[in-house]
């Protein structure tokens, strides 16, 4: 008789299945580590800032340029207006949400780009999610800034609940910020905040700002929001971000002010819990 010579790795979820909660809690119900408690994120909208051309990406560059000494930060860009052009094309051609996905996420990462090349002489570079997953420690200890897209790497992968992908350049943002155990994410668009209607539409004249927001209370929102319906599902299952700030990019300081502790805009409360 022989004997087996299988080496036996003694562990609760060995041939068990990972959806019992009971079975998990134990291992999962802890606090992940921070792996970059010191990094700001700042994500900045695609058609709210960089399809405004200069008028508007000149002035914000010059505010990051200006924060550099003070912040370490991760600078993700949305998608725009071409990527609205894509979904257009890609819906008449029948293509399935993860082929879109994949697309508009190019969108994103040429407005990286061009962040980026603004602020090259400050020594900031775009670099791929890859990158951003396995080697942004090393580039942040070189530099103060690098720039990456805002799309969730899904691509392919993506959700197939809809015709257009639900993960967009907000709910990346989140994913990466909450991942990375940053100390903040701050969301930039052309709008002072979330508010009570749509202040571009036609009852605009009476849109009140919304100073704070449960995710939860954001999720049952009924109108127009300034962010991916799919952000607050994700900050319902937070891990380290508490909440999330969206200001105006277009009125200077807004981004200075929010990096600094401030609130200049609407603060969305994520579902963290203590454990």
């Amino acid at each position: 008789m022989t004997q087996s010579s299988i080496k036996h790795v003694s562990s609760p979820l060995a041939r068990q299945t990972l959806q019992d909660g009971a079975l998990t809690r134990p291992v999962a119900g802890v606090r992940p580590i921070r792996m970059l408690p010191w990094l700001q994120v700042v994500k900045i909208g695609g058609r709210s800032i960089m399809d405004r051309g200069a008028e508007a990406i000149l002035p914000i560059v010059d505010e990051i340029r200006r924060l550099l000494p003070e912040h370490r930060l991760l600078i993700l860009t949305g998608a725009g207006i071409r990527a609205r052009h894509l979904y257009g094309v890609g819906l008449d051609l029948g293509l399935p949400v993860g082929s879109l996905a994949p697309l508009a996420a190019s969108e994103a990462g040429q407005n990286g780009h061009i962040l980026a090349s603004l602020l090259a002489p400050e020594g900031v570079s775009y670099v791929e999610h890859p990158t951003i997953a396995n080697q942004l420690a090393i580039h942040l200890a070189a530099t103060r800034a690098v720039v990456g897209s805002a799309f969730p790497p899904y691509h392919h992968h993506e959700f197939p609940g809809d015709r257009i992908p639900p993960h967009r350049a907000d709910t990346g943002a989140f994913l990466l910020a909450d991942a990375l155990g940053a100390a903040g994410l701050t969301i930039v668009e052309d709008v002072d905040g979330i508010c009570t209607v749509d202040p571009k539409g036609p009852e605009g004249a009476q849109a009140q700002l919304l100073a704070e927001v449960d995710a939860a209370a954001l999720a049952a929102h009924a109108g127009p929001l300034p962010v991916d319906r799919a952000l607050p599902e994700v900050m319902a299952n937070a891990r380290h971000l508490e909440q999330v700030q969206i200001v105006n990019g277009l009125v200077p300081g807004r981004l200075t002010a929010a990096l600094r502790g401030r609130h200049v805009g609407t603060i969305i409360r994520s579902g963290l819990r203590p454990l």
